[in-house]
């Protein structure tokens, strides 16, 4: 007998091992999908990792496997890349599983019962209670199958299982466990001509029984017309049924009545979701400076496995990662083009689709799941080369010839994926998934983060820098405005918008130009507070104050959705006056509206812009030159490209840099640069007004400078003094319970015991979060800061065994624990 070690969609510490039935011995291989039972009626689609002839020694009864699944679903390099990223991101495999499977390729359980109008007679008829009957009577018309939660729902019973059983016993039921299928291939209706029309004397003698319907003899012309010659021995082609409607402009009843008679048949087709291919556009000829930095690259990449491009804002990178990506679809290679968010592949598709066509495929969660399933299994069955434009999740498919990884914008912190697990770094994940493939990682950014910096610096990487504006493009001018001073000399009393600001919108509107207003906080008023009392109105779920939106009306925590009306009196002493603080896009909107009432302003958002269409609608809208001032979060900042934007305004800077982050100067100086960047991107000088009210600040006169150089060594001095990173790696243990006393003590004894295991200086804590609680749940926080000299075996070696040691506490139920490494 052979045995099978599977892999679980659950959070689980181990894999688990099932025998393998002997009519299916001949088919179990590892990766293969398989059906196996877990707990009490529960059933999971799990993928073989290994299969054994030994039988394994187990401390739990072996099962048997119910049912395979098609054909293996992945390959072994992606297995090596899931084992790696469970071990460096400390989770299970489990959890790598869920976020890797397109959940069209899992099967879940649903108990089906199925009812039977003629039970058989007992003597002592059962007399059925008012529930039971419910039950019966919810199989009303042609329902005879329901499954458990429809009986639920449509009685309004919340426990039908036990009532279910005693109806079984009396033969009214019977209840099956059945498997659902959440994957199925498109198909579409074709129409083809009988086979005695394949002759001029077939055809003209239907015709003539067709004169006095029109309609009919009109769609079999056009059928005949789109199918070819019709020759006994030449091919026909294919026509689907609605081609011939929108050819023939009839209706379905008339394909229907010719199908009666007999003149031609509908058949199905499975077909391809992937877009057809748009018309090809010829490669763009690289400047003189891309085709030095082009061939840098390539060169970089004889010695290097990977690249880091630094490029400055509105340099042409996009364009050199076209070219790139276009030689290795001539090698006959794969390439991953990763993006930060799923928003800005709208924004690029089209310019690639005219590069690559049929060649390019986009992935990500917004597409249907059906969709992400063909893109999976397409490219796990064919070598073809392509080019896949996605998010964090394209790291997951099946690339069997992978040549390059491109990740655009390699220092954004949407990388970096925090809830649920795994939680890693997109960035870092796909140099190790390039170092599997024997791929090579091309990373750009105008704004390097201080990590990959620090690996060209120490030779890790190679290093291309592109210093010069695309074409005539010139730097943007930097204006900083002292905004503490301005309200000092009360010419800023109330407004939000400086003067300097408003005096730039006026001269770019009166040239037609737009405008970008750059606030990264949504809503009317982040603060809601009592002006006797000082106290604000917080969320009664999680510790922050909640977010007065005006367009709703509502106050709403940005943390858990929670909601609430505005207070007419202060919670806390009763008091009527309530004063807004702090300010949002919506009430910049506001004043900017008053401010130029005639310009045409849109807002783009998470409030604004809820879906992929509506993000596409506004960006679409700003192109045609419909919007004039487009106001927004950092959604606004990330790779747009409008040639008419002049101005450009953060209207507060503080807040970027004011974060209790060792990142924070960083994060801010990128943001700034990024948005900045959207500035005079062709042949005019643009202006970018920056409001503060620490002008002074070293990192605001670097942005004016544009000078990254002095940021980053000023920043990596800082990270070297404290051992920050890139100088040391960071794990942070964080615990979350409803119970306060039982978290700290369990906090309280992980980092003594870590302690001991690691030393006094790589652990802090255990402490409160600035956000101690979320959802209801107090969390606390354990730092491990982790020299690069250790390595993670061992580390993981020492957090297993304290998790083991904590799981044996009476309190350790109560207490939720994950790891987030390098965040």
């Amino acid at each position: 007998m052979k045995y099978a070690e599977v892999i679980l969609p659950l959070p689980l510490d181990n894999t688990y091992t099932y025998f393998i039935p002997p009519e299916m011995e001949a088919w179990v291989q590892p990766y293969l999908r398989v059906v196996v039972p877990f707990g009490k009626k529960r059933y999971y689609t799990a993928i073989v990792k290994a299969v054994y002839d030994d039988i394994p020694q187990t401390t739990y009864a072996l099962k048997a496997i119910f049912a395979t699944l098609d054909k293996p679903i992945m390959l072994a390099s992606q297995m090596t890349f899931w084992e790696w990223m469970a071990s460096y991101y400390l989770c299970k495999l489990g959890d790598v599983y869920k976020a890797a499977v397109p959940s069209g390729l899992r099967m879940e359980s649903e108990t089906a019962v199925y009812y039977n109008p003629h039970p058989v007679e007992k003597k002592q008829p059962l007399m059925l209670t008012h529930k039971e009957q419910l039950i019966i009577d919810a199989f009303s018309g042609e329902a005879r199958r329901l499954t458990v939660s429809q009986l639920e729902k449509s009685t309004r019973i919340n426990n039908a299982i036990p009532l279910l059983h005693r109806l079984m016993q009396q033969g009214f039921v019977t209840v099956s466990e059945e498997l659902k299928k959440g994957f199925a291939p498109k198909k579409e209706t074709y129409v083809r001509l009988h086979p005695d029309f394949y002759s001029e004397a077939s055809v003209m003698q239907m015709l003539t029984q067709l004169k006095r319907a029109k309609e009919q003899e009109k769609a079999l012309l056009t059928c005949i017309r789109l199918a070819g010659p019709l020759l006994p021995d030449t091919p026909v082609r294919e026509i689907t049924k609605k081609h011939l409607l929108e050819t023939s402009g009839v209706s379905v009843a008339v394909l229907d009545s010719l199908v009666k008679r007999g003149c031609m048949a509908y058949y199905e087709k499975e077909v391809s979701r992937i877009q057809p291919p748009d018309a090809l556009q010829p490669l763009h000829i690289l400047t003189q400076q891309q085709q030095t930095v082009f061939d840098d690259v390539k060169n970089a990449f004889k010695s290097k496995q990977v690249c880091l491009l630094h490029g400055v804002p509105s340099c042409g990178k996009t364009e050199i990662y076209i070219h790139l990506a276009s030689e290795m679809l001539e090698q006959g290679k794969q390439v991953l083009y990763l993006l930060p968010e799923i928003a800005l592949t709208t924004h690029l598709t089209e310019r690639l689709r005219t590069a690559f066509g049929e060649k390019l495929w986009v992935y990500h969660s917004g597409l249907s799941d059906a969709m992400r399933v063909e893109i999976w299994n397409t490219l796990l069955h064919r070598q073809a080369p392509v080019v896949v434009l996605g998010v964090r999740s394209s790291l997951f498919l099946p690339f069997n010839r992978l040549g390059l990884v491109i990740v655009d914008e390699e220092h954004e912190s949407s990388y970096k994926q925090s809830e649920p697990a795994p939680r890693y770094h997109a960035r870092n994940a796909a140099v190790m998934l390039a170092n599997i493939c024997n791929a090579k990682t091309l990373l750009g950014s105008g704004t390097p983060s201080l990590e990959s910096l620090y690996n060209t610096m120490s030779g890790k990487y190679g290093l291309v820098k592109l210093n010069a504006r695309y074409g005539q493009g010139l730097t943007p001018q930097i204006h900083l405005v002292d905004t503490k001073e301005l309200k000092r000399k009360r010419i800023m009393k109330d407004n939000l918008v400086s003067p300097l600001l408003q005096q730039k919108i006026n001269e770019a509107l009166q040239q037609d130009e737009q405008v970008i207003l750059f606030r990264n906080r949504r809503g009317f008023a982040p603060v809601i507070e009592c002006r006797s009392c000082g106290k604000s109105v917080s969320c009664i779920h999680c510790d922050v104050s909640l977010t007065y939106h005006k367009q709703p009306n509502r106050l709403i925590c940005h943390y858990c959705g929670h909601t609430a009306l505005l207070p007419v009196q202060c919670p806390a002493c009763g008091q009527t006056e309530m004063k807004q603080a702090g300010f949002g896009t919506e009430q910049i909107e506001e004043e900017v509206a008053t401010l130029f009432p005639h310009a045409r302003i849109a807002r783009l958002d998470l409030d604004a812009a809820h879906t992929h269409r509506d993000y596409e609608r506004i960006l679409t809208h700003v192109r045609q030159g419909k919007i004039q001032i487009l106001i927004g979060t950092q959604m606004v900042s990330k790779g747009l490209d409008f040639e008419r934007v002049t101005v450009v305004g953060v209207l507060n800077a503080d807040s970027l840099m004011n974060v209790p982050d060792f990142r924070a100067h960083e994060r801010a100086f990128q943001l700034m640069m990024q948005v900045s960047g959207r500035s005079g991107r062709r042949h005019k000088q643009g202006a970018v007004v920056i409001q503060t009210a620490q002008p002074e600040h070293p990192l605001l006169q670097w942005l004016q400078a544009e000078n990254y150089d002095a940021m980053a060594t000023e920043q990596l001095n800082e990270r070297y003094l404290f051992q920050y990173p890139p100088y040391s790696r960071l794990i942070t243990i964080v615990l979350r319970s409803k119970n306060v006393a039982a978290m700290d003590e369990h906090a309280a004894t992980c980092a003594r015991l870590l302690k001991k295991t690691l030393g006094e200086a790589a652990v802090y804590g255990p402490f409160a979060p600035p956000v101690n609680r979320i959802q209801s749940l107090y969390v606390r926080n354990i730092l491990l800061k982790i020299k690069l000299s250790q390595r993670t075996s061992d580390v993981r070696a020492a957090l297993d065994k304290l998790h083991r040691r904590m799981q044996q506490l009476p309190t350790a139920g109560q207490i939720r624990l994950h790891y987030d490494v390098d965040n």
